[in-house]
């Protein structure tokens, strides 16, 4: 009988910590959330204004702007996600975002042919990543 309540008494701990557990990181993911949000509306204003650039370096810096906000997008979406279902993130969201990053990293520093064919090289394990994960094959599993 001793025995019963202390193996009770542990479970109620456990279960416990892993409800403590789970409201810290909800509410740090939330917070995350807010601040993520407030770089998105700088990222939408710094948007708007290198519209209105009329230099040469401003398409480069349009196109690298529009790839950061996606950025923003995506890890918003993924924090949505994380709620939505049931407290789990999706690792399909996590691919696409380091595609994002990847072509990020393309679009900024293109000095280097080397560098940007081994980007492009991650970004094709990525999609090849990403189409494994997708398979119905590893969804019946």
């Amino acid at each position: 009988m001793e025995k019963r309540n202390t193996e009770e008494n542990l479970s109620y701990f456990s279960k416990g910590i892993s409800t403590l557990l789970q409201w810290v990181l909800n509410i740090s993911l939330s917070v995350l959330a807010v601040i993520l949000v407030i770089f998105l509306a700088k990222e939408t204003y710094g948007l708007v204004s290198v519209l209105f650039d009329h230099s040469k370096e401003a398409s480069y810096l349009l196109v690298e702007k529009i790839v950061v906000y996606f950025l923003y997008f995506e890890f918003l979406a993924l924090i949505v996600k994380y709620f939505k279902t049931n407290y789990h993130f999706p690792l399909r969201y996590f691919i696409y975002i380091g595609i994002t990053a990847m072509v990020r990293l393309i679009i900024v520093d293109h000095s280097s042919p080397i560098n940007a064919l081994l980007f492009s090289g991650a970004i094709l394990l990525m999609v090849i990543a990403l189409f494994l994960v997708s398979s119905d094959r590893l969804r019946k599993s």
